[in-house]
C-alpha cells in the first residue's frame, strides 16, 4: 500500500468536492460516523495520486505525503545523494532555482537534468516508430495517467507507450551508462511520481517543491535569488536541451514533431478533459485514433502540478516555457543548415551509446470491478427512494457523482451510503414530518375540544369557597394561551409539541393551587394530565422511530 492522499477526519466536513472532481471512481469512501456526519476518506489502493481533491478542498482536510523529510535525514547523514531535479523547477521559481540547485550542491549532492531524460525519451520513441515497434500509443510521462489505465482502462496498457517517463530516463542512464549506485532524489511538482518510483524501485526519493520550501521556512533556510531570468545552469552532467519542454502541454508532441513533422499527434490536459478523452479513446476504433496522443492530468501541465507551490500565473508559466524553449534551442547543435534537413548531434551520441530495449518497461494491470446489473441496482435505488425512471436520473450531483446510477454504483461497492444523497435525505425527512404532523394535528383537535370542557370546569371551581378570583383568572388566561397556540400552529412538529407541553403543565400546576378535593378540579388535572401523556408518548415514539431507521440503514 502506497499512501499518497491523506485525509485529516476532524476537517472533513462531507461537502462531496473530492468526490466531484476526482477522475478515480473508486478512490474515495464516504462513511457515515454519526447521526449528523458523513466523511471522505481515501483507499490509496484505487487512488492515482492526481492530487485535484487537495485543490478542491476548501476545508484543509486533504493532504499528501512525499519523501522530503526522509531525503532531508539522509542529507544530514551525509549520504551523497543525485538530485535530479524537473524543469518545472524554472518556471515555478524563475529567479530562485539555481539557488535551490546550490543548496543542494552545498550539501553534497550531485543534482542532473531530467530534461536530458526527456531528450533520451523523445529519442527512443522516434526509434521505436522507425522500426515498427510502436504505433496509435498514449505517451506516459505522466504518472497519475499510467496509475488510471493500470486501475481503471486495463484494456488501454497494450496503447501506452512501453518507454520509460523521463525522470526514469534519467535515472536509467545514471545507473547503467554511468554506473552511478548513489541514492537517488527526484525534484518535481508532481505527488503522482511517488507512485511511480514504487512501482519501478528506481527512485529512492520523491522531493516536491512545497515540502521543500516548507523545509525550507521551518529551519530558516534562506535561497538566493537571481534577479535575472538566466535558464542555463552548471548541472553535474549534461542539460537537457528541447526535452525541457516536456512539463508544458504539448511539450513531448512538440520534441516529436521536431524531427518526425508528418506525425499524428492530439494532446490532452487538465482531470476535467484527459481523463474523458482517454475513456473515449478506448471506444474508438484503431484507425479512427491518432497516431499518438499526448497526455498530461494537470491542466497547464507539470507547471501546474499540484504540489508546485508557485505564485505563477499560467500566462506566467507559459512566458517562462517559451524562454526556456528559445535558450534550450540556441545551445542544440546540429550538422548543416536548416535542422529539419541535418542531423541532431545529439541523437547521433544517443545512437552510438544507447540501446532502446534499456529504457523500457512494464505495467501493472489490475481487475477492473464488476459493474452492476441493473437487478443488482434495483434494490439500491429502492434504499435511495428512486422507483422510477425519472426519479433515477435526477443527477443533481449533490453527492459528488456526475449521475445517480454512478451513486447507486458506488453504494453497490461499499463506497459510499444512501445517508448522502440529499433526495433520499430530503424524502426520509418529509416522510417523519408528514406522519408526524398529522397525528399532532389530530391531538390539536381534541386539545381544543378538551379545552372547552376544562373551561367548564374551572367556571365551576369558581363557584368554591376554597377559590380565589386571582387564581380562577390565571388558570382561565392558561387556558385562553392554549387555544391561542393550537390556532396558531394547526400543523405541529416535535418542537411545537414540547412548547405545548410545558404551557399544560403549568396549567396543572396552577390547579395544584386548588382544593383537589373539589369534584371539577380532579377532572380538569386529569385531563390535562392525559394529554400531557398523550403528547410525551408520541414525542418518545417518534423518536424512536427515527432511531430504528437509523440504525436499519446503518446495518
Amino acid at each position: 500500500m502506497n499512501e499518497i492522499i491523506i485525509v485529516k477526519p476532524e476537517k472533513c466536513i462531507g461537502c462531496n468536492a473530492c468526490i466531484r472532481c476526482c477522475p478515480a471512481p473508486e478512490a474515495n469512501i464516504t462513511l457515515k460516523i454519526s447521526e449528523d456526519k458523513c466523511i471522505t476518506r481515501v483507499d490509496p489502493e484505487r487512488c492515482i495520486g492526481c492530487g485535484e481533491c487537495i485543490r478542491a478542498c476548501k476545508h484543509d482536510a486533504r493532504d499528501y505525503i512525499d519523501d522530503t523529510e526522509d531525503a532531508m535525514n539522509a542529507i544530514h547523514r551525509e549520504e551523497k545523494l543525485i538530485v535530479m531535479v524537473t524543469p518545472e523547477i524554472k518556471s515555478a521559481y524563475p529567479t530562485k532555482w539555481k539557488g535551490i540547485l546550490d543548496w543542494f550542491r552545498s550539501k553534497g549532492c550531485s543534482v542532473y537534468d531530467t530534461s536530458f531524460g526527456a531528450d533520451i525519451c523523445t529519442w527512443a520513441h522516434l526509434r521505436a516508430i522507425e522500426n515498427g515497434q510502436l504505433s496509435n500509443f498514449i505517451t506516459q510521462p505522466c504518472s497519475a495517467i499510467v496509475k488510471y489505465i493500470e486501475l481503471y482502462q486495463p484494456k488501454l496498457l497494450t496503447s501506452l507507450s512501453p518507454i520509460h517517463s523521463p525522470v526514469s530516463c534519467s535515472v536509467i542512464y545514471a545507473k547503467e551508462y554511468q554506473r552511478r549506485d548513489n541514492p537517488i532524489a527526484v525534484l518535481s511538482a508532481c505527488i503522482a511520481k511517488k507512485a511511480e518510483f514504487a512501482e519501478t524501485g528506481l527512485v529512492d526519493f520523491s522531493i516536491t517543491f512545497r515540502r521543500l520550501m516548507e523545509y525550507f521556512d521551518r529551519n530558516d533556510i534562506r535561497i538566493a535569488s537571481n534577479p535575472i531570468e538566466d535558464y542555463t545552469y552548471r548541472f553535474d552532467d549534461i542539460q537537457g536541451e528541447l526535452g525541457s519542454i516536456y512539463c508544458r502541454p504539448g511539450g513531448m508532441r512538440d520534441n516529436l514533431l521536431e524531427h518526425s513533422p508528418d506525425l499524428s499527434i492530439c494532446v490532452s490536459d487538465g482531470v476535467q478533459k484527459v481523463y474523458r478523452e482517454l475513456d473515449m479513446f478506448t471506444r474508438m476504433p484503431e484507425q479512427k485514433q491518432p497516431k499518438i496522443f499526448d497526455v498530461l492530468s494537470c491542466e497547464y501541465g507539470c507547471n501546474n502540478g499540484p504540489a508546485s507551490n508557485s505564485d505563477q500565473s499560467c500566462f506566467e508559466m507559459l512566458r517562462s516555457m517559451r524562454d526556456i524553449e528559445v535558450e534550450a534551442r540556441a545551445r542544440r547543435k546540429t550538422t548543416g543548415g536548416v535542422f529539419r534537413n541535418s542531423e541532431d548531434k545529439l541523437f547521433r551520441r544517443f545512437d552510438e551509446e544507447l540501446k532502446v530495449s534499456d529504457f523500457l518497461r512494464s505495467y501493472k494491470p489490475t481487475k477492473p470491478s464488476i459493474v452492476p446489473s441493473n437487478a443488482q441496482l434495483e434494490p439500491i435505488f429502492a434504499s435511495l427512494d428512486m422507483t422510477t425512471d425519472k426519479e433515477r436520473c435526477i443527477d443533481c450531483s449533490a453527492c459528488g457523482y456526475q449521475s445517480c446510477r454512478e451513486m447507486a454504483t458506488a453504494i453497490f461497492r461499499g463506497l459510499n451510503t444512501p445517508d448522502n444523497c440529499i433526495y433520499h435525505t430530503k424524502n426520509a425527512m418529509s416522510a417523519t414530518n408528514v406522519g408526524t404532523d398529522v397525528n399532532y394535528q389530530q391531538l390539536s383537535t381534541e386539545l381544543k375540544s378538551a379545552v372547552v370542557e376544562i373551561q367548564n370546569d374551572v367556571a365551576a371551581i369558581s363557584q368554591s369557597a376554597n377559590s380565589t378570583q386571582g387564581r380562577v383568572g390565571m388558570v382561565g388566561e392558561l387556558l385562553r394561551n392554549i387555544i391561542t397556540f393550537c390556532n396558531n400552529n394547526p400543523v405541529m412538529n416535535e418542537s411545537s409539541v414540547k412548547q405545548l407541553t410545558s404551557i399544560l403543565e403549568t396549567t396543572t400546576s396552577a390547579l395544584g393551587a386548588f382544593n383537589q378535593n373539589i369534584l371539577d378540579t380532579q377532572n380538569a388535572t386529569q385531563k390535562i394530565s392525559e394529554i400531557i401523556q398523550k403528547l410525551n408518548g408520541m414525542v418518545s415514539a417518534t423518536s424512536t422511530e427515527t432511531t430504528e431507521e437509523n440504525a436499519s440503514e446503518t446495518t
